[in-house]
């Protein structure tokens, strides 16, 4: 087993060996960015010319460089991708189109829940890689920070006036989480 500094000291009973952690990054982040682009594929399928199109498509192409990245570290570092990702090929559009139809507002808070959920999730993980993978933790943390900024504009594009908001943020942010528990694991 080769060691990897940072990892072994926040490592717990039960907690994942160095290799396992970085397949699970590695896996889960690729099943991620794919269902974000896939969300906002949905979002664009609907609002075709709204006013907030050119807002998705720029968050889309950002999402489609994170899943790029993703795309090439999954074969360099041996990873196979999640299993699930024809549930995430089809759930993350239904959920960027359900979302659409109602309404650009509500549009923006599923992005503003979701990258909420990816915010925090990115956090963890860096915290977890620690000084270990400093190539894979730049890449992580500046994903991060395109996440936020997406989280950030859903926000000031009025995410909070979207029709029954507070129980459509919550249901969102528990599909994500429920999203990234499955696609670590399986």
């Amino acid at each position: 087993m080769m060691h990897k500094p940072g990892m072994e000291k926040r490592r717990l009973a039960g907690d994942p060996d160095p290799r396992a952690l970085l397949e699970r990054i590695l896996r889960v982040d690729h099943a991620g960015e794919y269902g974000a682009k896939r969300i906002y594929e949905g979002q664009l399928a609907v609002l075709k010319k709204a006013p907030s199109t050119p807002t998705i498509r720029h968050m889309l192409e950002q999402e489609q460089a994170h899943l790029d990245a993703f795309d090439r570290l999954l074969p360099q570092r041996r990873v196979r991708p999640t299993l699930l990702s024809p549930l995430w090929h089809v759930g993350g559009f239904a959920l960027g189109a359900a979302s659409a139809l109602l309404g650009e507002k509500a549009a923006m808070a599923c992005t503003e829940a979701v990258e909420e959920v990816i915010d925090q999730h990115y956090g963890r993980q860096v915290e977890k890689l620690g000084d270990a993978e400093p190539e894979l933790r730049a890449t992580i943390e500046q994903f991060r920070a395109d996440e936020v900024n997406h989280r950030d504009t859903a926000r000031a594009e009025g995410a909070a006036e979207a029709p029954g908001y507070a129980l459509l943020s919550k249901g969102i942010k528990a599909i994500t989480r429920s999203a990234i528990w499955l696609s670590e694991r399986v």
